[in-house]
């Protein structure tokens, strides 16, 4: 690793062994913004140098604009693809993004837009086809999570929004875009090691997580015909603009120490699983999940 991931406030410990990762933090406001965050996550890994993979490809990457989706975004460009980003309103964070990629020499388009709205969708598309003709990669990977203490207190208001975001939206994505993809294109979904794991604070968002799992599975084999492949990442703890809107500034403060590793993952180390998924170098891959969550064992 050229840099360490967690360089900022070091393992100063907290209570007894518990390692503390970073300085207090919430946001008010959900799912977030990355340029407020204290330390601001990773997203780009100098030593990745791009060989070719995506080149000259087109790929939708929703919430790319900051966290995971801004990290496979770069990876994507890196690789040689240009880029449309979706985002719900957070303006200063895809701006940022759309430097990032063109300073790396490709394209991106960056379109307010909210996907929990199957118009919305289609109009993402039809604008990506707009400015570059075709499309061949979606990234479905925007989400939201509340922390509730039980599913008593969790509203219909929150069930609903929670399921229209994580996961119905994923539907409307790929029916907006399957006309446009050809054989040789992909999908990857963003799911979450929570699917297989559960957590009891999070009830709506892990149900999401694991529609999501067998969203992908029978998607992958109602493609499979057509030649487009479908698969998904299921992250573990990961630093992105969800975590100081969902968890409190005290919980932010030992985030992601109980993995294995016992840290919590940055942005960038999830982007090459992306890229392999997205790339001809999976071409025998369908279906499939895969786990970067800091060495938790997920069956």
């Amino acid at each position: 690793m050229p840099f360490p991931v967690y360089p900022y406030i070091g393992w100063e410990r907290h209570c007894t062994d518990v390692p503390v990762v970073f300085p207090p933090q919430h946001q008010n406001r959900h799912p977030g913004y990355e340029y407020v965050m204290n330390p601001r996550p990773i997203s780009d890994n100098p030593a990745y140098i791009g060989s070719g993979k995506l080149k000259d490809k087109v790929a939708i990457v929703t919430g790319g604009d900051s966290g995971i989706g801004r990290a496979v975004a770069i990876a994507f460009a890196k690789e040689g693809a240009d880029l449309v980003i979706p985002y719900l309103d957070e303006h200063q964070d895809a701006a940022e993004t759309k430097l990032m990629i063109e300073k790396l020499g490709r394209r991106c388009v960056v379109i307010a837009a909210d996907l929990r709205l199957e118009e919305a969708c289609s109009s993402v598309v039809a604008l990506t086809i707009k400015h570059f003709g075709r499309l061949n990669i979606l990234v479905n990977n925007h989400g939201v999570q509340f922390h509730q203490p039980s599913i008593m207190d969790i509203t219909q208001e929150q069930l609903m929004n929670t399921f229209q975001t994580n996961i119905i939206s994923f539907f409307s994505m790929v029916k907006a875009a399957l006309p446009h993809l050809q054989a040789g294109s992909t999908i990857v979904n963003t799911s979450s090691d929570t699917a297989y794991s559960g957590m009891a604070n999070m009830i709506d968002y892990t149900a999401t997580k694991g529609a999501i799992v067998s969203f992908t599975r029978s998607l992958s084999l109602s493609l499979a015909a057509s030649g487009i492949r479908v698969n998904a990442v299921a992250p573990g703890p990961i630093w992105t603009p969800l975590i100081p809107s969902a968890f409190t500034a005290e919980e932010t403060r030992t985030f992601g120490t109980e993995v294995p590793m016992r840290r919590p993952g940055q942005p960038f180390e999830l982007a090459p699983a992306y890229v392999w998924l997205a790339s001809d170098d999976s071409s025998y891959v369908s279906g499939q999940i895969i786990f970067v969550n800091g060495g938790s064992i997920v069956t």
